[in-house]
């Protein structure tokens, strides 16, 4: 099975904003596999279905950005994957707004879910599929910044890099994730 889980704040009031861009991910995925992110459980909205012959579960903590471990640990010991089969979807200041880097290790690097998720599985070694949100312009502070909603003018590139989900989880599951790195990592 395949665990994705895409990084966000719950609530209307953080729907378009730079840190929810991983429920973003997560919402484009549940309609483009037909799975529906509509169940209540782990702190968290989730779906489950097969695609590609494959289980695969979509995952959206509603613990607010900062104890999203807490979402992930609860999913984990009830499905019990193993880690190269975990994805976190999540939003990055150092990747241009839309590009995708995916990595399979690193630190937080200043990213409080990421920083969560760390905790809570007890490693930096695991799967990252992080979506370019932009640096903010100078002198802005950082989490105004990605507490902020996409400008009107950004909204093409946060399509572009969220219409591109499905190829991505398509390589994944086809041809592993070191594949999906080679193909999709952009500069």
């Amino acid at each position: 099975m395949k665990l994705f889980i895409g990084l966000g704040n719950p609530g209307p009031n953080y729907e378009l904003t730079r840190h929810n861009i991983g429920f973003l991910a997560i919402d484009r995925l549940e309609d483009e596999l037909g799975i529906p992110v509509n169940k209540s459980k782990f702190k968290a909205l989730y779906g489950e279905g097969t695609y590609k012959g494959e289980k695969v579960v979509l995952l959206k903590p509603m613990t607010y950005m900062n104890l999203s471990g807490d979402a992930l640990s609860q999913a984990m010991a009830w499905y019990k994957p193993d880690l190269e089969d975990i994805f976190i979807i999540y939003d990055d200041m150092d990747t241009p707004l839309g590009r995708m880097r995916l990595r399979t290790k690193g630190s937080a690097g200043g990213h409080n879910g990421i920083k969560s998720i760390i905790q809570h599985l007890g490693t930096q070694e695991f799967n990252r599929i992080r979506l370019g949100v932009g640096r903010p312009h100078p002198g802005t502070d950082v989490i105004k910044h990605v507490l902020t909603n996409f400008r009107k003018e950004e909204m093409e590139d946060v399509e572009k890099v969220v219409l591109n989900m499905k190829s991505v989880i398509d390589c994944i599951l086809d041809e592993g994730f070191m594949k999906a790195m080679n193909k999709f990592n952009t500069k």
